[in-house]
């Protein structure tokens, strides 16, 4: 029996991974492990994941850095990382992808390699540590990077519109199959999880199509897992940006299936509104009523196990002690009725920095956004201290077993 199925909900925690290594006249590099210090104190940032009695842990690798040229690895800091997590007997859901590509692959997702390389890294990953790493997450929240990347244009290659947004799409797509049928080949006792961010639309005004971007949402898990044919909806908004037939019958051919789906959400974002004349969402409070609706939604289309692979919110410690109540009291809740959530995980362990750090030129500092357990709190001397909140021990009541 694999651990998705043994019937047990499993507690998490994360450490906020985002890279973008690429730097520009205004846009400056983002690498989370670099601006929280986690480079230097990742000995005691897992030691503290443990301490709130999670058994498993989400954490990323840096690609860029670990192989920094193509085909060179430099595996040190990493074997020590996961010396680490075997000495606290932490199980890690491998995040190989949490955007962000080495600046040595030029155009980034769309260079017409980048399938085979992002697959021959997460392969060779699986094979130097295949008695110790067993879960992997191909490429976290694939819609994101999508838009980040193709349609908004704020991450390299920087391209705009529906155009670019199923160039990404489509390229990202190849990359997760080759990298779990890669790592499948190496490890077959691997599982996979496939992480997923959520969106959601309140309101009756919207300055798109709101019923395809509602759709869009799961376009690139529908891609990987060979759903998508001429009767999927979105098969004439592909097909209008250049997609042909030969490229979707070949992505069906490859399909590959997650083990687990992954869901993100956060209760004041994940769902947005727009007033009439602005072009700029505002966030909505959804609480547990949005968790819920997205959670029955994801188990529903892929007939698969979900896991809130992040969910947390930003305020005062006693806020985010609030939500850890509300939301695992939800997911204790849809296990009774028989939705099959598998794991719950707070995302991030500590303070994580705003990506519009990147756009800026202000110091870190101005950037960091309280949504962990710990705070990040600077101690005068240019360290960061991991600072615990009371939300620290109520994770801790909260997922005892």
């Amino acid at each position: 029996m694999r651990w998705f199925e043994d019937g047990r909900l499993r507690f998490a925690v994360g450490i906020e991974d985002t890279f973008i290594p690429q730097e520009y006249p205004g846009r400056r590099k983002l690498d989370e492990y670099e601006l929280t210090q986690h480079y230097h104190l990742w000995h005691e940032d897992l030691g503290l994941a443990s301490a709130t009695g999670a058994e498993m842990i989400r954490w990323g690798i840096p690609w860029y850095l670990l192989e920094p040229e193509p085909g060179r690895f430099r595996w040190d800091w990493l074997d020590r990382v996961v010396d680490r997590l075997g000495e606290l007997g932490l199980t890690c859901v491998v995040d190989l992808m949490h955007y962000g590509t080495p600046s040595w692959l030029d155009n980034q997702f769309l260079n017409a390699d980048y399938p085979s390389r992002v697959a021959e890294y997460g392969t060779r990953v699986a094979e130097r540590y295949r008695d110790r790493l067993h879960v992997w997450t191909p490429l976290n929240e694939p819609t994101i990077n999508a838009i980040y990347c193709g349609e908004n244009g704020t991450w390299p290659p920087g391209l705009t519109g529906h155009d670019g947004f199923v160039k990404l799409a489509m390229a990202i797509a190849r990359g997760i199959v080759a990298t779990q049928r890669g790592i499948a080949e190496v490890q077959p006792d691997a599982s996979f999880v496939h992480v997923e961010a959520s969106f959601r639309y309140a309101g009756d005004w919207f300055p798109f199509d709101v019923g395809l971007v509602r759709e869009r949402r799961f376009l690139i898990m529908d891609l990987i897992t060979g759903a998508l044919d001429d009767e999927h909806p979105l098969y004439g908004y592909l097909r209008e940006h250049g997609v042909d037939d030969g490229e979707l019958a070949r992505l069906r051919e490859a399909a590959v299936t997650p083990d687990v789906v992954g869901v993100n959400y956060y209760p004041a974002f994940t769902t947005s509104r727009f007033e009439p004349g602005s072009p700029t969402p505002l966030p909505v409070e959804a609480g547990t009523a949005g968790l819920e609706e997205l959670l029955r939604e994801f188990a529903a289309r892929y007939g698969r196990p979900v896991f809130l692979t992040e969910t947390s919110r930003a305020g005062t410690p006693e806020q985010r002690a609030g939500w850890l109540r509300d939301s695992i009291g939800l997911v204790h809740r849809l296990r009774e009725e028989g939705v099959p959530v598998v794991g719950y995980t707070w995302w991030p362990l500590f303070a994580l920095v705003d990506w519009l750090y990147r756009e800026s030129t202000e110091p870190v500092e101005r950037w960091l956004v309280p949504m962990g357990l710990y705070d990040l709190e600077p101690d005068g001397a240019g360290v960061l201290r991991r600072v615990p909140t009371v939300a620290v021990e109520e994770f801790k009541r909260l997922t005892r077993p």
